[in-house]
C-alpha cells in the first residue's frame, strides 16, 4: 500500500458493529487507498526541482530506473554501497560503477566502502545475538539492508535530497526494510519506480529494460540470453538465489546456484582447523590452524572463513520461507563464514552463560530475528533487545577450535576465563563438593508434582490422545 496510507480501526468498547457495516466501511477503506496510491504515484512523476538518493547497484533495473527518474525531472545521485559483494572469493569491481552512474543520468554519484562497518555493526550483533529466521535463514540480505538504509540517508542529508529511491520491487521483503528504515532514520520520502504504474506498464520485461537501455545509451552487461535463470543478491555474508527457475519449489536448483560454496560431493577430502577467540560475544581473531593464517579486523576475519567454510561446502540451505508481506518465497543461501562463527558462539556461550539467562536470551533471539527480517532495525523494540541481548554477552569470552569437513563444523574443544564449568562438580572420580545424598531430595521434591497428577487423572500418556 501507499506509504501515506492511513489505518482507521472501526469497532466500539461494547459491542461490535454489525458485519453488513464493516464490509462497507471496508470497501470505502480499499477505494480510498487504492485512490490515495494512485495519486501518490502520479506526483511521484513530476520530479522537477526534486532531489533524490538512488541505491544503485549498476545491473541493469537500477541503470535503467535511473535513466527514468532523470527523465522525469528528478536530480539523481547515485549511491553504490561496497559491502564485500563477492565474499571475498571473487569480490566485485567497482571501479567502473561511477562513471556509469554519470553516463546513465545522475548528477553525482557516490561508492563508500562499508566492509567494516557492515560486518562490525549489523552481521555481529546478528552473530552474538543468535539471530536466526524460521530455523535456518542466518539473514544475509537482511542485516544488509539497514546498513545501506543508514548510509544513503546520510548522503541525502549531506545534498539535501527530500527524496530516496531503491530498486526493489512491489512484491517483497525490500521495499518494506529500505522504506521503513528510512522512516525511522529521518523525514524523506520514499520513490519507488516499480510501484508507479507508468513504469511498470512500460516495463513488463527485461527485455522492455534491455531495449530502453539501449535506446538511451544506457551500458549494459549482458543481453537477455546470456543472464542466470535467477536473480542473485550478495554482500561478504552471503549470496542468495532466487526467482526465475527457482520459483518451482520442487526443481533442483542448477549447479550454478554455487558462488560460495562448492558443491559437497567436491569439497576438500581433508579437514581444516580453525581457532575462533571471543570477546563479549564477537569474534576478535581467528585463526588457520593449518597454516597459521590469522585474521583480527571484521572484515578479514569473516573473509577468511568464507574461503576455509565454502571449501568445505559449509553454509549452503535451500529453503521456502515466509516473507513479512504475505507469500512464500524459495531462496538458495551460501553463509559460509557466518555459519562457523554462529557454530563457535554456541559452543562458547555454552561454557559461559548460565542456563535460565540462556533459555530467556533465547526466546528473545527469535523475536530479534523476525524484526531484523521484517525491517524494523531502526525500531524502539529492537533497540530495547539489542541492549538486552548485548548485557548477557559480556562474560561470553574465550577461543573454540572446530574442524571444517565435508558440510560440516566439528567442535573439538573450548575454554575461557569466564567458565561456568567446574570440572571437579562434574567428575565421577572427585566429590568436588557435591553431595550426591542431596539428589534423593531433589527428586522428590520435583517428582511430587508428577504424583499429584496421577493421584487424580491417572498416568500421563504423551502419546497420541485417546
Amino acid at each position: 500500500k501507499g506509504q501515506h496510507e492511513s489505518i482507521q480501526q472501526i469497532g466500539s468498547p461494547r459491542r461490535m458493529l454489525s458485519k453488513t457495516v464493516l464490509r462497507g466501511a471496508n470497501a470505502m477503506a480499499r477505494r480510498h487507498t487504492a485512490t490515495g496510491s494512485r495519486a501518490m504515484a502520479s506526483s511521484q512523476l513530476d520530479g522537477k526541482g526534486k532531489k533524490l538518493v538512488l541505491a544503485y547497484s549498476g545491473g541493469l533495473d537500477t541503470s535503467t530506473q535511473l535513466r527514468w527518474l532523470a527523465d522525469q525531472g528528478y536530480e539523481v545521485v547515485a549511491f553504490t554501497a561496497n559491502l564485500g559483494q563477492g565474499g571475498g572469493m571473487n569480490d566485485e569491481d567497482f571501479s567502473g560503477i561511477e562513471a556509469k552512474a554519470l553516463a546513465s543520468g545522475a548528477v553525482k554519484s557516490y561508492v563508500l566502502d562499508l566492509q567494516e562497518d557492515f560486518v562490525k555493526n549489523y552481521v555481529f550483533p546478528v552473530i552474538r545475538s543468535n539471530a536466526i529466521y524460521e530455523s535456518r535463514y542466518l539473514l544475509g540480505t537482511s542485516l544488509a539492508r539497514p546498513c545501506i538504509t543508514r548510509a544513503q540517508v546520510d548522503i541525502a542529508m549531506k545534498e539535501n535530497c527530500t527524496y530516496l529511491a531503491h530498486g526493489s520491487t512491489g512484491k517483497g521483503n525490500d521495499q518494506v526494510r529500505f522504506e521503513l528504515g528510512t522512516y525511522g532514520l529521518a523525514n524523506l520520502e520514499c520513490v519507488v519506480p516499480w510501484r508507479i504504474p507508468e513504469f511498470y506498464n512500460k516495463f513488463q520485461g527485461r527485455n522492455d529494460l534491455i531495449a530502453f537501455a539501449k535506446e538511451r545509451g544506457i551500458p549494459i552487461a549482458m543481453e537477455a540470453g546470456n543472464r542466470p535463470p535467477y536473480s542473485m543478491d550478495d554482500n561478504m555474508f552471503h549470496i542468495s538465489f532466487e526467482s526465475g527457475v527457482l520459483e518451482d519449489p520442487a526443481a533442483t536448483a542448477p549447479d550454478s546456484c554455487h558462488r560460495y560454496t562448492v558443491p559437497l560431493e567436491k569439497a576438500k577430502e581433508t579437514p581444516d582447523e580453525v581457532q575462533i577467540f571471543y570477546e563479549k560475544g564477537d569474534p576478535v581473531k581467528v585463526v588457520n590452524l593449518g597454516n597459521g593464517e590469522t585474521a583480527t579486523t571484521p572484515a578479514a576475519m569473516l573473509k577468511l572463513l568464507n574461503k576455509l567454510g565454502g571449501a568445505h561446502a559449509i553454509g549452503r540451505i535451500d529453503i521456502v520461507e515466509n516473507r513479512y508481506v504475505g507469500i512464500k518465497s524459495r531462496g538458495v543461501y551460501e553463509t559460509p563464514g557466518g555459519t562457523i562463527l554462529r557454530a563457535g558462539h554456541l559452543d562458547i556461550e555454552s561454557l559461559t552463560m548460565d542456563r535460565e539467562v540462556l533459555r530467556i536470551r533465547d526466546g528473545l533471539s527469535l523475536k530479534y530475528g523476525e524484526l531484523c527480517y521484517n525491517g524494523y532495525w531502526f525500531s524502539p523494540e529492537m533497540e530495547f533487545l539489542q541492549h538486552s541481548l548485548d548485557y548477557t554477552q559480556r562474560n561470553v569470552c574465550g577461543e573454540v577450535r572446530m574442524k571444517l569437513y565435508r558440510g560440516n563444523v566439528i567442535a573439538l574443544g573450548r575454554s575461557s576465563p569466564k567458565s561456568l564449568y567446574k570440572q571437579d562438580l562434574v567428575s565421577m572420580d572427585v566429590e568436588g563438593g557435591f553431595d550426591v545424598a542431596l539428589s534423593e531430595g531433589f527428586i522428590k521434591t520435583n517428582a511430587r508434582r508428577l504424583q499429584a497428577y496421577r493421584f487424580v487423572n491417572g498416568s500421563a500418556n504423551p502419546g497420541p490422545p485417546k
